[in-house]
């Protein structure tokens, strides 16, 4: 069994004229990420590897969760094949993964996440909202064999406040 966990960065500011990759949160983005992480820690009872875009959006996002969840930095990495918008591009990546891993999260952008939930998860989801997450199960040994798996966890901000 393997565990995919995708986390869309959180709501990032407009404000300053920066590269889009250099992009940073806005304060709405920590208070959602609060009531995620929160939320999300009743449901964690395995250790995620996790994988984070190096937009400064999602490693932002990413730390968050790293700190509050007491993830050890050696299953934290920052991946720049993950700063993409395109969802064959990420799905490449996750085939690629270690099979040793069996609970992965990722941080990354849309609309690639969102198609991504909807092609590998059984639950449609109209968009995967700035630091959504969604959590997919697969009946599977290796990454490479990544199909269709069950969805059996959403969580995003606006339920949650």
């Amino acid at each position: 069994m393997k565990r995919l966990i995708f986390v869309r960065h959180g709501k990032s500011s407009w404000e300053s004229p920066v590269e889009d990759k250099e992009r940073e949160l806005k304060k709405r983005a920590y208070e959602d990420a609060d009531h995620v992480i929160s939320t999300f820690k009743a449901y964690l009872d395995f250790s995620p590897e996790v994988f984070s875009s190096p937009a400064t959006r999602s490693v932002t996002t990413a730390k968050l969760f790293k700190n509050q969840l007491n993830i050890e930095d050696q299953h934290f990495h920052v991946i720049p094949q993950l700063y993409t918008f395109d969802s064959d591009e990420v799905l490449q990546f996750i085939r690629n993964i270690d099979d040793g891993l069996d609970n992965v999260m990722l941080f990354g952008h849309n609309p690639a996440y969102t198609e991504l939930v909807n092609r590998l998860g059984s639950l449609p989801i109209e968009n995967l909202p700035t630091t959504g997450l969604v959590s997919i199960i697969f009946e599977i040994e290796s990454w490479n064999q990544i199909q269709k798996g069950e969805t059996h966890l959403y969580l995003f901000p606006k339920n949650l406040r």
